[in-house]
């Protein structure tokens, strides 16, 4: 079988392994559903406690070879499990690999739908933080940790970096993206991609491919409400800036990215047909492939076609302009709009009708099976690559080095917005909150009582509005200043004592207030207490600058366009505000 020949040139592998192939087989290439890992590293086989289908129904039955992997184990059962994974799918009649994906795993973010928490992994600030420090060096070192990290335990596809700029100040996924200036997530990305791919101009056996998303832009939602949920399903420009949000996408395919995801918004009020960008041809043929010249890999976002459970409750399909087409008829038109997989479903039964009833010809289903076959064979998955060793797992995931390049990293993210008594020296009375007693103890002297204190030091977060849904809560959406009886205790602290701010920036905070009266302020985007106080004391030295700007008021926020960036002519801090330490 010339296709197991690792000398032969891609494309011909590619090409006698397709003609091998059953309609049934291509079919099952085509969707790239979520399992989960046994904690122990074995297959999960129960029905019951896999979020799909168990992995070995889905591999044998359905033909399926990708997989998203929700939730983590130790890094050797990781691997274990993947090898095992791996072992079921050589055992299937052609031995195609399993690929698989993740969200991003190395910050501080706790969302089943978006990113997970670090865990094992060496522990980094969120894209907001790299994007804070603005250095595609940093960035580029941070890419390489996680190739690394995720070569060893199995994981070969990123479904990162997200490339929406965060011009909607109320939208709950900016802690994600690199802030709101196309410029900067520009330079960045390129950074971001080569960190993946790893040495080589392109993708190899020691690359893990990016999975870029959402084209063309997934942050100017109506009311910053995101499309996960039927409210939240408008994309909209009144600021006329449709072509700024797609500029990150052209610095991503420049920079070699092989596959890209369309968000679930429907843009509204453009030239463009009012339905998802995933079904919709005009975005992905006309403007990603031919007009940007895009030949990758179009993923569809998760759970487009069918309804679906989520968290044990109902959600309908994010099939946001096509609600009253049928699974099968939403595939159909995606897949003719350009779509080449689809993101959280197993249903090829639903391809094999659309064949069989000639609504779909065997050479569209064909020409998409070439472009995910082929990644397989670039990443090595069909030779050197289709297992991992679990001692090198146990080994890698979480080093030394790693992890001590992720707490510079969170150190230099930190923006200083206010200067006052900092940095800090000797040790002073503190009292704290928000800040974790045992990380503060070696720093200072720890008093309960604010009246007993010199100074405090207050760690917040970015307000928002808690919604009703157990997956719904995940999304941070809605107002983004604190509620008058929580903003007027938090003004009572700093009039009692000199209080020292640092706010966990997952969105643009609107806190005039507290910028006024507090004696210094922090921007974070992710790191932990020790790194915070590493940079109050004077151990580390703040480098980040603000990836958006700090709105004045929710008037200003309200009255905004969705789509236009660095809007406000007046903010309570502008775009690329910092302050730094003066020189020792």
């Amino acid at each position: 079988m010339r296709y197991r020949d690792k000398d032969l040139p891609v494309g011909e592998r590619v090409e006698d392994l397709l003609g091998r192939m059953t309609l049934e087989e291509k079919a099952g290439l085509l969707f790239h559903t979520i399992v989960t890992p046994g904690t122990d590293g074995s297959l999960v086989e129960d029905p019951a406690a896999a979020p799909a289908a168990p992995a070995r129904t889905m591999i044998d039955g359905l033909a399926m070879n990708h997989f998203n992997v929700l939730g983590s184990a130790g890094p050797r059962q990781m691997a274990q499990w993947h090898n095992r994974l791996q072992e079921a799918a050589e055992n299937t009649r052609l031995g195609i690999p399993v690929s698989l994906s993740t969200d991003p795993r190395h910050a501080f973010t706790d969302n089943p739908g978006t990113a997970m928490l670090a865990g094992a992994f060496s522990r980094w600030p969120e894209s907001l933080g790299l994007a804070a420090v603005g250095d595609p060096a940093l960035v580029r070192q941070y890419a390489d940790t996680v190739r690394r990290e995720y070569l060893a335990v199995g994981l070969r596809v990123a479904l990162h970096p997200q490339l929406d700029l965060a011009t909607e100040p109320r939208w709950s996924r900016i802690s994600g993206t690199f802030g709101e200036d196309a410029g900067l997530t520009s330079r960045l990305v390129a950074a971001y991609i080569e960190g993946l791919r790893g040495p080589g101009d392109g993708l190899g056996p020691d690359s893990v491919a990016a999975m870029v998303k959402h084209f063309p832009g997934g942050g100017p939602q109506k009311d910053g409400e995101d499309p996960h949920f039927p409210y939240g399903r408008e994309q909209v420009y009144p600021g006329g800036h449709f072509d700024y949000h797609m500029r990150p996408f052209r610095a991503a395919i420049a920079a070699g990215a092989t596959q890209m995801m369309p968000y679930y918004g429907m843009p509204v009020g453009t030239e463009h047909e009012e339905v998802g960008f995933g079904f919709n041809r005009g975005i992905i043929t006309g403007l990603l492939r031919e007009k940007l010249g895009f030949d990758g890999i179009v993923c569809a976002d998760w759970a487009v076609l069918n309804d679906h459970p989520v968290m044990g409750e109902p959600h309908v399909a994010r099939a946001w302009g096509v609600e009253h087409l049928t699974p099968a008829e939403r595939l159909s038109k995606a897949l003719h709009a350009g779509v080449d997989q689809f993101g959280g479903e197993h249903c090829p039964e639903l391809v094999l009708e659309l064949v069989g009833s000639g609504q779909l010809a065997e050479s569209r289903v064909d020409a998409s099976a070439r472009r995910l076959l082929a990644e397989k064979f670039r990443l090595g998955l069909f030779d050197e690559r289709r297992y991992v060793d679990p001692d090198a797992a146990e080994e890698i995931v979480g080093r030394v080095d790693f992890r001590a390049a992720g707490a510079s990293a969170q150190r230099r993210s930190l923006t200083l917005l206010k200067t006052g008594p900092l940095p800090l020296s000797g040790r002073p009375r503190l009292y704290l909150e928000g800040v974790d007693a045992a990380a503060a103890a070696p720093y200072a002297q720890l008093v309960t009582d604010p009246a007993d204190a010199d100074l405090a030091v207050l760690r917040l977060g970015t307000p928002f509005e808690p919604r009703p849904g157990r997956f719904e809560a995940f999304f941070h959406a809605g107002r983004l200043d604190f509620p008058e009886h929580r903003l007027k205790e938090i003004l009572g602290l700093l009039d009692t004592v000199p209080t020292i701010v640092a706010i966990h920036l997952e969105r643009p905070a609107v806190i005039p207030e507290i910028a006024d009266r507090s004696a210094a302020l922090l921007a974070v985007y992710g790191a932990d207490d020790t790194a915070l106080l590493d940079v109050v004391f004077g151990r580390s030295r703040p480098e980040g600058r603000l990836p958006f700007q700090l709105p004045r008021s929710m008037r200003e926020v309200e009255a905004g366009h969705p789509d236009t960036p660095q809007e406000s002519t007046d903010p309570l801090f502008p775009f690329g505000h910092g302050l730094r330490y003066p020189n020792p």
